[in-house]
């Protein structure tokens, strides 16, 4: 199975967190799914503290460290932002 690395990045104190060890995943469909949910961790823990920073973003690399995928937090969730009528 193909190694990917999901690097972090979350503007301000943290900034840039490399992924070092990588994970064997199946395909890039699956390195895209196990991106996701990373990101809504990272937004699970943000509602906690009663903000959501969606400036973030993981870039996923393939073992030769090219990055083949950029998923912006805002891509990881959907927004609703009106009342129902």
């Amino acid at each position: 199975m193909p190694r990917y690395y999901l690097h972090l990045y979350l503007p301000g104190s943290l900034g840039f967190v490399e992924d070092e060890e990588g994970s064997e995943l199946a395909n890039l469909d699956r390195a895209r799914a196990e991106a996701v949910a990373g990101v809504r961790s990272i937004l699970s823990d943000d509602v906690k503290a009663g903000r959501i920073d969606l400036r973030g973003r993981i870039e996923v690399a393939d073992a030769q460290g090219a990055v083949i995928l950029l998923l912006p937090f805002c891509e990881a969730v959907e927004l609703l932002t009106e009342s129902p009528a």
